[in-house]
């Protein structure tokens, strides 16, 4: 990381201390002008950002990335996102020779049968289109919680992410599930009805399934790996 970063990092950690995050969002929307873009999964928490951006109009881009391997209530609640706040949420999609490529040498389902197909998988349905929807941005907006595993406990609010080149925002890092849900209920926001049948953290359908009460949070992420490996690469450290 460059001095000029760091000390961008180290000013805006200063200057939205103490902000919520609606008000925290606007100050970095208007501190880079254009440059600012969120991702979301349609997850609770992101839908709690997006209301925030599109509620009070906030010049930040949204963007999903669309694997192909998605819910059925995913694409409603995005469908009913864009309703709701009168927006169209761009999608990116997985490079089609990569993914053709992929299923041909390996079949639909090899993410099953070792962790580096999956990680392959993962890699052209999430990860490379996810640089392409950065490029040109300088802030990168996440729905991230502390609470969702032990491996984000130790974020910071606002980072370098070097992999991606980019300064990451985490609005809701320190925000509990109970808080989560409030601020939904209280805004009648949109949200995933899979949240309702005991998913927390919701990926592609293939790879995530409900968590048992006491699991903890990624429990529910590729059930079948060891709890160590439990990431798709979108947040490297």
């Amino acid at each position: 990381m460059s001095n000029h970063h760091k000390n961008s990092i180290t000013s805006l950690i200063y200057q939205i201390s103490g902000l919520i995050p609606a008000k925290a969002l606007e100050f970095i929307a208007n501190e880079f002008p254009g440059k600012v873009t969120f991702s979301s999964s349609f997850s609770y928490e992101d839908q709690v950002i997006t209301h925030d951006i599109l509620q009070n109009k906030l010049a930040i881009s949204i963007f999903t990335l669309d694997t192909g391997r998605m819910f059925s209530e995913t694409y409603s609640v995005w469908s009913s996102t864009n309703e709701r706040y009168n927006t169209h949420i761009k999608a990116y999609y997985p490079n089609a020779t990569n993914l053709q490529n992929f299923i041909a040498a390996k079949g639909p389902n090899s993410f099953y049968e070792s962790i580096d197909n999956r990680k392959e998988c993962c890699n052209i349905r999430k990860v490379e289109p996810l640089k392409r929807a950065l490029a040109g941005n300088e802030v990168w907006i996440t729905g991230l919680r502390a609470e969702h595993s032990a491996s984000r406990q130790h974020l910071q609010q606002i980072e370098w992410d070097e992999v991606n080149q980019i300064i990451k925002y985490h609005p809701l890092l320190h925000w509990t599930t109970e808080q989560v849900e409030q601020y939904i209920r209280s805004n009648n926001i949109p949200y995933n009805s899979l949240h309702d049948k005991g998913f927390v953290s919701i990926g592609c359908a293939p790879c995530t399934r409900a968590i048992k009460p006491g699991e903890d949070f990624r429990a529910g992420r590729w059930w079948w790996e060891s709890a160590d490996k439990k990431e798709c690469g979108l947040h490297a450290s």
